[in-house]
């Protein structure tokens, strides 16, 4: 009897793993981008006319300023452009990892 090539079940294993990466990292791309301030569509009605607005998700009624994050910016090179102390910068961004910033990741700049 022909012994069968390990092709015949490699084949489907790499695709397998192949379709599960690619799982993985789309997956982590989302969660990492609704990190961000996210643009939702919400309905109001006014009299009887339901109309469609763009509103941005926002916690306080102030103002708050934002940076968004470019290729190669540190949280110092964002303090200095921004004219902020580095420490500051830091304490109105506790979740955000310093040393794994990356690009259109958005900051809360102090006041």
């Amino acid at each position: 009897m022909r012994r069968r090539s390990p092709a015949r079940w490699l084949a489907p294993l790499a695709l397998v793993t192949c379709a599960v990466a690619v799982y993985v990292v789309v997956d982590r791309e989302l969660l990492s981008d609704s990190s961000g301030a996210s643009t939702t569509t919400t309905r109001t009605s006014t009299a009887g006319k339901a109309t469609t607005s763009a509103a941005k998700h926002t916690t306080t009624t102030k103002k708050t300023k934002v940076y968004v994050v470019k290729t190669g910016d540190s949280f110092s090179a964002i303090a200095a452009k921004q004219g902020v102390d580095a420490a500051a910068l830091q304490e109105a961004n506790p979740d955000v990892d310093a040393s794994a910033l990356h690009p259109g990741q958005k900051l809360k700049l102090p006041r």
